[in-house]
């Protein structure tokens, strides 16, 4: 049986591979994960059946700590004894390829799924950049998740062009636009008890929001240009799926605004948020740095239309002016412009919202990443002499 470790910083993270390991279990994968401790690292372990070790990683550099985490690391390879051990985000993927490394496993991939040092400066820029060159260096192959973050990755000599690869069209994990994310599942009893249960009328125009409520997230950009769009848009509200994060927060004056607001509803932290998505009517991301974000992907398998960056990442998760309108990062006023296009035109948003789900279907299938990642797993233990686990 091939052993296979996956290692992230977070158990958050665990989300996107929601349905992977039973598809890598019935390939004859034995499945461990390594992550920082928690109620969600639990939770998956028992749901997906997998070997959980807690380890804590913190996200920021704390060198003492990541000493530390490091040798927890290494001593549980060393136990496991694994022939795959593929590392994702950066002090996961730093920590992991370094402890598989040291472990001699057969089988080290490093996926980036982001560039932090995209949003930093100075020395910890150099400090992030340094950490991505590390973690690229030591594994056998990366893995990226969009064909823009890995042009920056080799154009700014974070690992070479023939080591970095993206599968299929990109995504971290696609999306299940079949069972989950498809508005026919839901009706309309569903709807209404969900509007009543987040005080949102039946003829609301709401603008939608999923992930972490932080400043990186561009909730700065969103909430200057909802102070605009509330005032000329009386039946608009404003849905966030998600929390406030201690890391990066928003300032105090964006959080007094949203949290105030009675056509603000701010849902909290969600594990099945597919339901939500049926009361927007469309979904805004005014992120500074994405790897691929798969809100957006998501929104489009539920027939939203999208406003997103035009940054890394979201270039790859959309199609400018077919399932969405771009904008510039940090530019409260084009964020308001574009929001605008859409509520004033019902048509326009049907047509990229469908044009949306086809895209989806057509290259974001679950179905078409896993198939891609079975094989490069097939094509490295091959190459190191280990018989996989099913031909």
């Amino acid at each position: 049986m091939i052993k296979l470790v996956h290692i992230t910083t977070s158990p958050l993270f665990l989300t996107f591979f929601r349905g992977q390991v039973a598809y890598m279990k019935a390939k004859g994968f034995h499945i461990s994960v390594i992550t920082s401790p928690g109620d969600l690292l639990e939770q998956f372990a028992q749901r997906e059946g997998v070997e959980a070790y807690p380890v804590l990683m913190h996200r920021r550099i704390t060198p003492l700590h990541d000493m530390l985490a490091l040798m927890r690391i290494y001593r549980i390879l060393r136990r496991i004894r694994p022939h795959i051990v593929h590392a994702h985000t950066p002090k996961g993927g730093l920590l992991g390829t370094l402890a598989a490394w040291l472990c001699r496993v057969p089988v080290r991939i490093y996926h980036i799924r982001g560039l932090p040092h995209l949003a930093a400066s100075g020395a910890k820029r150099r400090l992030l950049c340094w950490s991505e060159k590390v973690a690229c260096r030591l594994a056998h192959q990366v893995l990226c998740v969009s064909h823009s973050i890995r042009q920056i990755a080799i154009e700014e000599g974070l690992c070479p062009a023939h080591k970095i690869k993206v599968l299929a069209s990109g995504s971290g994990q696609g999306v299940d636009a079949e069972q989950r994310f498809n508005p026919s599942r839901f009706d309309e009893r569903e709807k209404r008890e969900l509007r009543s249960r987040l005080g949102i009328p039946e003829d609301a125009l709401v603008i939608g929001f999923v992930g972490r409520i932080v400043r990186d997230k561009g909730m700065v950009e969103l909430a200057e240009a909802w102070r605009n769009l509330r005032e000329d848009y009386p039946q608009a509200h404003l849905l966030l799926v998600g929390d406030y994060e201690e890391q990066d927060p928003v300032p105090g004056e964006v959080r007094k605004l949203l949290d105030n607001d009675p056509r603000v509803h701010i849902t909290g932290w969600l594990t099945d948020i597919a339901l939500y998505y049926t009361l927007m009517h469309l979904l805004v991301l005014p992120s500074y740095r994405e790897g691929f974000p798969n809100t957006p992907l998501e929104a489009a398998a539920m027939e939203l239309p999208v406003v997103a960056t035009d940054i890394p990442g979201c270039r790859d998760a959309v199609e400018e002016n077919q399932t969405a309108l771009l904008v510039p990062p940090m530019d409260a006023r084009a964020l308001e412009r574009a929001i605008r296009c859409y509520l004033d035109n019902p048509s326009l948003r049907q047509q990229h919202g469908q044009a949306g789900r086809r895209r989806v279907l057509q290259y974001f299938r679950q179905e078409i990443l896993w198939q891609a990642l079975y094989g490069e797993y097939v094509s490295w233990l091959r190459n190191k002499n280990i018989a996989p686990a099913q031909e």
